[in-house]
């Protein structure tokens, strides 16, 4: 199974047309790789186009619609694009083969069948936790600060995070923010809490100083106890409430 970090994707171009054992190639290759185990492979068809022999495919003309161009797409692990990439160079006797470095960011495989509940389990141990204080009007690429920070964290495969929103508190600066009926919305303090391993927590530094603009960072160490109840849930702080991390009693420290 294709799994997150380097990879190659190879793209091949041919005809339509083209046949390999009295078979069209494009199918040909498809099966092959199918049979070779490649994690998935897509072909589509061109609306139209033209290659080194500079004759316009297009359906426009009866003759030429049989020649549209056909794009066969996967992404794999390196070695197995090696392994694979022999017989596709011997099959394309007319066409193009093209592969490239690249990086699986994510590879998420819905499963057929829902998979068993995992026994109940305890874990105990020495841990990080990161809080991040920013406040609500916090922007980042037009969306809220703070979102944006979780989706940043949740790919990373941080352990969880969790989003507090503050009613009242002032920072450095002395201002005051609150809620109230004169005020409606002052920007109002929000924090982020995560708990983590301390390898983790680093990565999730840095990524967060990178697009906190006007904030604060605090790290402290902790013991974390982390229970599974056998639910499938495997997921840390994000369950709405960080490991043994009460809710804040101050606003926002930063201002």
């Amino acid at each position: 199974m294709l799994t997150k970090g380097p990879a190659r994707k190879v793209t091949i171009y041919l005809n339509e047309d083209t046949q390999h054992h009295l078979t069209a190639l494009h199918d040909a290759i498809m099966t092959y790789l199918m049979h070779k185990g490649v994690a998935g492979a897509t072909a589509t068809r061109a609306f139209s186009g033209f290659g080194s022999h500079q004759t316009l495919h297009t359906p426009k003309v009866e003759v030429l619609a049989q020649h549209l161009p056909i794009r066969i797409e996967f992404v794999e692990s390196p070695a197995k694009v090696d392994e694979v990439l022999p017989t596709l160079y011997d099959m394309v006797t007319d066409g193009l083969i093209e592969v490239q470095e690249t990086t699986v960011v994510k590879a998420a495989r819905k499963s057929a069948k829902p998979e068993p509940a995992p026994p109940h389990e305890r874990k105990q141990g020495p841990a990080k936790l990161l809080r991040v204080f920013l406040g609500e009007d916090d922007r980042w690429h037009g969306e809220p600060l703070y979102d944006a920070l979780v989706k940043k964290l949740r790919m990373m495969e941080i352990a969880g995070a969790t989003v507090y929103r503050g009613i009242l508190g002032y920072g450095a600066k002395g201002h005051p923010h609150r809620r109230s009926f004169f005020h409606p919305a002052r920007d109002l303090p929000v924090m982020v809490s995560v708990v983590d391993t301390a390898e983790k927590i680093r990565e999730a530094v840095e990524a967060v100083e990178a697009m906190l603009e006007d904030g604060l960072i605090v790290i402290s160490d902790v013991e974390m106890i982390r229970l599974v109840r056998g639910s499938g849930n495997a997921g840390g702080t994000g369950t709405g409430r960080p490991d043994g991390e009460p809710a804040p009693t101050s606003g926002r420290l930063p201002s």
